[in-house]
């Protein structure tokens, strides 16, 4: 019998003799890759379209009230830095509810999370690379309109100095609120797309969710119409003292609570109204509790997976 013979090839491999960046380079590329999915980057054009058409969006009430303030030199009484963080607000909700979800559903419906978990790689750094990813171009979106309003509300002021002097204040607000804003709506999507690899049904259930607890709020805290005091300027919800309470189920309306106390805004509509009636201690409470409850969620279900 002949016996079985080998040969040795030189392939001209060679030892690697670079920098070893371990763990810190792992959480850098899975939030690198996740800035890309997020913005569409590296895919094809379709991709691409439906960011920078919401960016757009978000952007645009901005620029139109730069415009206003330019051309009518600050005679016009426009929306300030709070009542633009409630109207874009909308347009950041439904951009998370659907861009959110590529960041989570595709890794898991196609089983790669165990090729990630093969790097210096634990499974609470990938949820959290990801979440920093979709939280920083959040952030972006919700800074940049800041910033253009600020600067034509300054640059169309009479003594731009002088404006600067007598609303400096707004700019930590504008910081704070905008923080808080961007992380209610980075951690809420993201915690209903760790329940599904679905991204279809992460969206829809993100979006009905504003859809009915926005309703239920409006139905819940609307005039009665058989009660006379609405003639004084003041309205009695048709659920009487227990309307300031229920005016909270408004998912969407939980960071523009805080929001509005930031800014000491002046409360507009019912709902407002109602629950600026509340202590301050109960809207920044559900802020807490459903931020950081969502947060849990999120952490939670991907530990489950490595269990």
């Amino acid at each position: 019998m002949t016996q079985p013979t080998g040969e040795l090839f030189d392939l001209g491999y060679q030892h690697y003799d670079g920098p070893r960046e371990g763990r810190m380079r792992a959480r850098k590329a899975v939030f690198v890759d996740g800035f890309k999915t997020t913005l569409g980057l590296g895919r094809g054009s379709g991709a691409k379209v439906l960011p920078f058409l919401l960016f757009g969006a978000a952007m645009a009430p901005a620029v139109i009230m730069a415009i206003i303030a330019s051309v009518t030199n600050n005679l016009v009484d426009l929306p300030g830095h709070s009542i633009y963080y409630q109207i874009v607000s909308i347009v950041l909700l439904i951009f998370a509810a659907i861009i959110a979800p590529e960041l989570l559903c595709p890794d898991r419906r196609n089983g790669v999370i165990s090729l990630y978990l093969v790097r210096p790689l634990s499974i609470t750094d990938y949820v959290a690379a990801r979440w920093l990813a979709f939280f920083v171009i959040t952030l972006l979106l919700v800074y940049s309109g800041q910033v253009v309003l600020l600067l034509s509300l300054v640059l169309s002021a009479a003594d731009p100095m002088e404006y600067l002097q007598d609303n400096w204040l707004d700019i930590p607000r504008i910081l704070a609120a905008g923080f808080l804003l961007a992380a209610f709506i980075t951690t809420l999507p993201l915690a209903v797309s760790a329940l599904t690899d679905r991204r279809a049904f992460a969206a829809a259930f993100v979006i009905g969710l504003f859809i009915i607890s926005g309703a239920a709020g409006g139905f819940l805290t609307s005039c009665d119409e058989h009660d006379d005091s609405g003639r004084s300027g003041q309205c009695e919800p048709i659920t009487g003292g227990a309307g300031k309470w229920l005016g909270l189920v408004d998912v969407s309306e939980v960071p523009n609570n805080v929001n509005t106390m930031i800014f000491n805004a002046e409360d507009e509509g019912d709902r407002a109204r109602l629950i600026a009636e509340l202590p301050r201690v109960v809207p920044i409470g559900l802020y807490l509790i459903l931020t950081g409850g969502l947060a849990f969620i999120l952490w939670w279900r991907y530990q489950r997976l490595t269990v």
